[in-house]
């Protein structure tokens, strides 16, 4: 079954073909994916090597010239790694890329802590102009990835393996109501879709689905707890807490109590697999289920 990842490569290579102003860099990372396009576009498909780094940084060059660069590599590499560059080269220059990246906080668990990278979208957080895209079906990561190309601005879509079993009707910037309860709200951030559902089962809440966290949705967020309690439950795939500032600004004039759930600090420091993880991280349904009805509370 193709990965996001694997979109992420068929529909960038035909946007080369379609958008003059498109440029991909890469840093060897997927470049056997786009061997095709880097022989039509030798101009616009660039791979400098293991340099995430230099990546960013001929981004930012590409940029200055008025190309749309897209960069890609794992998030690890791409965000942390690179992250002085995506400060200076493209904010501090005021110049804009969109980066996108795989293998987010533990999709790729036998790579060991040097490919995990739950804290990227907290990194992020700390410089400004920053749209996040976080799709949960490689649908969604096409209908995303592509409205990003199309904009102006500083967009970071983050591809992983975990994904939703179907893809939600996503409008970039707004939260979908997958469905109505009384009892208390939880957002849903990408491929964290399904686990949630399967975990509010038969349970009186609002889920809604996030496939972008910046800018968040706090008007639909407003809107689904006008009618119950401010109680919200955030469920992320990357370090825990992330987006609760951001939820906690949007309910600052109603009394509210929120629940950050996502990745915890503590380094697990077993390979395990991908459901290894999520399940030591309590972000697997029967754990969701556990702390979710805890919380609202409501029963198990």
């Amino acid at each position: 079954m193709p990965t996001m990842r694997d979109r992420f490569a068929t529909v960038t290579s035909r946007l080369l073909d379609e958008d003059p102003r498109l440029a991909l860099v890469l840093a060897d990372i997927s470049a056997d994916r786009f061997t095709t396009a880097a022989a039509a576009h030798p101009d616009r498909v660039l791979n400098v090597g293991i340099r995430e780094q230099l990546m960013v940084s001929v981004a930012g060059g590409l940029a200055l010239t008025g190309l749309r660069p897209v960069v890609h590599t794992f998030a690890s590499f791409l965000v942390e790694r690179a992250f002085e560059q995506i400060k200076l080269d493209l904010n501090h220059q005021d110049v804009a890329a969109v980066l996108v990246s795989a293998m987010g906080s533990y999709d790729l668990p036998e790579g060991g802590r040097t490919h995990q990278s739950p804290g990227d979208v907290a990194l992020l957080d700390t410089l400004p102009g920053w749209t996040v895209h976080i799709p949960g079906h490689p649908d969604e990561a096409e209908a995303l990835l592509r409205d990003a190309v199309a904009a102006d601005g500083r967009v970071y879509v983050r591809l992983s393996e975990q994904r939703n079993t179907s893809a939600q009707p996503v409008i970039p910037g707004r939260f979908t109501v997958v469905r109505e309860g009384s009892a208390g709200t939880v957002v849903a951030v990408g491929p964290m879709l399904d686990a949630v559902l399967a975990a509010v089962s038969g349970l009186d809440v609002t889920v809604l689905y996030a496939a972008t966290v910046r800018p968040f949705d706090a008007a639909a967020l407003r809107a689904a707890v006008a009618a119950g309690p401010a109680d919200v439950v955030l469920v992320e795939p990357y370090l825990a807490g992330t987006s609760v500032p951001f939820a906690a600004e949007a309910l600052e004039r109603l009394p509210h109590r929120l629940l950050g759930l996502g990745v915890a600090r503590p380094e697990l420091r077993r390979y395990g697999t991908m459901a290894d993880h999520l399940a030591a991280h309590g972000l697997d349904p029967r754990s969701l289920r556990e702390r979710i009805a805890a919380f609202l509370p409501l029963p198990v």
